[in-house]
């Protein structure tokens, strides 16, 4: 299908309803979904992630759910290479592609290219983080602004590990990222891609999401979260650190009541919605917008965008 439209990118916030409307894409569009979250690309975690369900995954083809051990780290650099495997193998059987979830920098990654930054080797990590054990965040930004000041401007108060990240392929590479950065290069030809942003109105989105933790914890969400606790990893690892699940631990560990961790749970997942919602509509205003969360009206929105989108559209 090189050439045309094919790809739809469809993004929004957790509990926006992205599961739903990707299905209805994928039987109007004859089309393959692609996981685009951070969190549901790791195994363990299908309740606190809101993995599509058994059925949902059988109405769909359905890839990179749940492909990622908790114990591992998966990069976005790692996503988009797993990624344009994928999108190779289902063009190669003349299907169109669907990306969907809520992480904006894997989008970002597809429409803008990934720097071509080097592994970083054990010493090296080793030397950093003496310094971040040693100075903490401020011998940290001091280090990050005389390697890579342009990329230290950008980071934000507090954030420790994207300045170590900084100083380490500065480090690694001789150059500093924000330089490597700007050469790069689209991963996916733009012009095949339809992006469409859900941003419904708040309070709504937050009453979805309070009544959807109130479901996964009769669905198993404590058990899901005593799994991985009895599994004692590093809590620095990216999968420990899925919404909702921290606070769990920490009742799990004797530290909090269950109901004060779930409200915990609740307030991060709409601070976290909120982060998402202001990415989508910074990063990406030239998309389409679905600003409806009853399902008949959602659909009904994401029909218009198809129908003017992509050729062939089934009705």
């Amino acid at each position: 299908m090189s050439g045309r439209r094919d790809i739809l990118m469809l993004g929004g916030p957790t509990a926006s309803g992205k599961t739903a409307l990707s299905l209805h894409a994928a039987r109007r569009l004859g089309a393959e979904i692609i996981n685009a979250d951070s969190m549901q690309v790791y195994d363990g975690l299908s309740i606190l992630t809101a993995r599509p369900s058994a059925h949902e995954l059988d109405a769909a083809p359905h890839h990179l759910f749940g492909v990622i051990d908790p114990s591992r780290r998966c990069s976005a650099g790692r996503w988009a290479r797993m990624a344009l495997e994928v999108i190779e193998d289902i063009r190669s059987r003349g299907r169109r592609v669907i990306l969907a979830g809520g992480t904006g920098l894997y989008f970002k990654v597809m429409l803008d290219g990934l720097a071509p930054a080097p592994d970083i080797p054990p010493d090296i990590a080793a030397e950093v983080q003496a310094l971040a054990d040693a100075g903490g965040l401020d011998a940290l930004r001091e280090r990050a602004e005389a390697l890579d000041p342009d990329g230290a401007a950008r980071v934000k108060h507090g954030d420790r590990q994207r300045l170590m990240r900084l100083i380490a392929v500065a480090r690694a590479a001789g150059r500093p990222l924000s330089e490597l950065q700007a050469e790069t290069r689209p991963l996916i030809d733009p012009g095949a891609v339809a992006g469409v942003a859900i941003l419904p109105a708040r309070e709504g989105l937050y009453a979805r999401i309070e009544a959807r933790f109130d479901a996964m914890m009769a669905g198993g969400a404590l058990d899901e979260a005593r799994a991985l606790a009895a599994r004692e990893l590093d809590p620095d690892l990216p999968a420990m650190k899925a919404v909702g699940l921290p606070p769990l631990l920490e009742h799990l560990a004797g530290r909090c009541s269950l109901d004060a961790s779930i409200e915990t749970a609740k307030r991060d997942t709409r601070r976290y919605a909120k982060r998402q919602y202001t990415w989508f509509s910074n990063q990406h205003p030239g998309w389409a917008r679905i600003t409806r969360l009853d399902p008949d009206g959602a659909r009904a929105e994401l029909d218009a965008i198809l129908d003017a989108a992509f050729e062939g559209a089934q009705p």
